[in-house]
């Protein structure tokens, strides 16, 4: 995976618990904000999807953490892939973590979940409050956290491929359920997974532009309007 040149890349093991995580810290010049990223069932934070997307937001400024929400052994379990509350768990360790991070220090934090992971994202939102900016969902599938939906204070943004039919309803009974500004965007032609060409810069633009209108205290030439 490339990178803009003046990026710092480090791996790190983020604490959590009894265990630690992978992660990888993707960091640009000058930051304006950080997101953390939740992948969804059977992936990591090595997902070439959300590698993608976040090479495409370091050209916003935005540093970007993937780790693996389960160690490899976890990952064996099945049912740890749709266990939401573990999920969220894992992920609000991780926005813990980075707040003491001497280099992300005062970086505003938002989220950005796929699929399963999207549920832990709206989750730790519920749970975290004003500390997370804005959330993101890919291909999201926020049943699994309905019960905290109407909890999420985050401005929260859902985007669904055009024939991911099945998925597009179920966003859109969760887009009722917020009582935040939320919103959906449909990408055409779209499937589940945005393997059609342009689908993922198509996602990457939107949440750059969604991420950068919620940054609290953001320069004027960078926010978006």
């Amino acid at each position: 995976m490339q990178h803009p040149a003046e990026s710092s890349i480090e791996t790190f093991q983020i604490p959590v618990r009894d265990t630690s995580l992978q992660a990888d810290l993707v960091t640009p010049s000058h930051p304006v904000g950080l997101v953390i990223f939740a992948h969804g069932s059977g992936s990591s934070r090595l997902s070439r999807r959300n590698i993608a997307v976040a090479r495409l937001l370091h050209a916003s400024r935005l540093a970007t953490l993937l780790f693996d929400l389960l160690t490899p052994l976890e990952d064996q379990v099945f049912s740890n892939r749709f266990d939401i509350e573990l999920l969220t768990d894992r992920l609000v360790g991780a926005v813990e973590w980075a707040q003491q991070q001497p280099n992300l220090k005062g970086l505003p934090i938002t989220l950005f979940g796929a699929s399963t992971g999207a549920a832990a994202a709206l989750q730790a939102a519920a749970r975290l409050g004003h500390t997370i900016s804005a959330v993101v969902s890919r291909g999201g599938r926020p049943d699994l956290a309905m019960n905290e939906l109407a909890h999420v204070q985050t401005p929260t943004l859902l985007i669904v491929g055009e024939r991911d039919e099945d998925v597009i309803d179920l966003n859109k009974n969760a887009l009722e359920k917020l009582q935040c500004e939320g919103r959906i965007v449909i990408v055409p032609g779209a499937t589940h997974l945005f393997e059609e060409p342009g689908a993922l810069e198509q996602v990457a633009h939107h949440a750059a532009e969604w991420f950068l209108r919620h940054l609290p205290s953001l320069p004027g030439e960078l926010r978006i309007h």
